[in-house]
């Protein structure tokens, strides 16, 4: 696992905007990246990698009552609950009545969510060459919207652990995760990672946060996860999705402030790559272990949210 990765000097990550660029790959008016790869026969071939159908939930829980340890001082949840809402309408209390409510949830908060491509821009574009100013404060995101995943991510995943190939729970803070360990991974499991797939890195950062408790993260919060490196490695392959138990990029990053995550930037930016945070993967971990296989199918569903650059999601893998 050695190898160079990590010496990769600031212009040459920023020189991947270029290299590693999909603009104009899948068309000029193109607004589904990288999820082009998951076509018909893909998909297909995922539903049929399903044996037993055990499934396992990728997302944590929103809990508007409870304190979260990975919320890094967001308010990531409201709810407002109304009750008696039948007898207020009729000014009488009847034998049925109904319960509603309003939830607002920080879309890019510590909850679950996917990342659509206009969540970040570079020299004032997005994804494909759409420039920046297409999403506004009122009108949202007016091309790259995250409503354009009208078909979701149906898919196969393929889950490479990278705390496994060390023995332990969860990396140190910091780690920075290498191409070098993400075809370790894949060597030490068996599988190979291919164009269309749902790629999820297992770093162990949500479990070793909530065993350390709140003190373990903040602004400023070192955090395992990949290095800028390991872009070569998901346009190469052609991934489809990158999911990880954090925020994607190793923090510190080991650049500069416009590169603070150049994992999201790069991969949202110049590849196109629909990115899903904060994925719950202590329990998927176990389960392909205890199964004796890291290839499963993959679902993940974004709400169709016109003009929003994100969304909560519940991904679901299925043995």
């Amino acid at each position: 696992m050695s190898g160079r990765g990590t010496d990769l000097t600031e212009g040459e990550v920023i020189e991947f905007f270029t290299s590693l660029s999909n603009w104009g790959r899948w068309g000029e008016d193109d607004r589904l990246g990288t999820l082009n790869t998951i076509t018909d026969e893909v998909r297909v071939a995922a539903a049929a990698s399903i044996r037993f159908g055990r499934a396992v939930s990728l997302s944590r829980d929103i809990d508007p009552r409870a304190p979260d340890p990975l919320a890094s001082g967001n308010f990531a949840v409201q709810r407002f609950t109304g009750t008696n809402e039948v007898e207020e309408h009729f000014g009488r209390p009847l034998r049925f009545d109904a319960v509603t409510e309003f939830v607002g949830i920080a879309a890019h908060g510590s909850n679950t969510h996917v990342d659509g491509l206009a969540h970040y821009s570079w020299d004032g574009h997005n994804y494909n060459g759409f420039p920046a100013s297409d999403t506004t404060s009122l009108g949202g995101a007016r091309r790259l919207s995250v409503h354009h995943a009208v078909h979701g991510f149906l898919t196969r995943g393929v889950l490479l652990d990278i705390a496994a190939l060390y023995g332990v729970a969860w990396l140190e803070r910091g780690h920075p995760v290498t191409p070098d360990e993400l075809t370790a991974a894949e060597r030490r499991q068996g599988v190979v990672v291919r164009p269309g797939d749902a790629l999820l890195v297992h770093t162990g950062n949500v479990a070793r946060i909530l065993h350390e408790g709140p003190d373990a993260v903040g602004p400023a919060a070192r955090q395992a996860g990949l290095h800028a490196s390991c872009l070569p490695f998901l346009r190469e392959r052609d991934v489809a999705v990158l999911g990880n138990d954090g925020v994607q990029d190793v923090q510190p990053s080991g650049y500069g402030p416009d590169l603070t995550r150049p994992v999201h930037a790069v991969g949202l930016v110049a590849l196109g790559l629909w990115l899903i945070d904060n994925v719950e993967l202590t329990e998927l971990a176990a389960v392909c272990r205890e199964e004796g296989r890291w290839e499963f199918f993959f679902a993940a569903l974004p709400w169709r949210l016109v003009g929003a650059t994100s969304s909560a999601s519940n991904p679901v893998a299925i043995f």
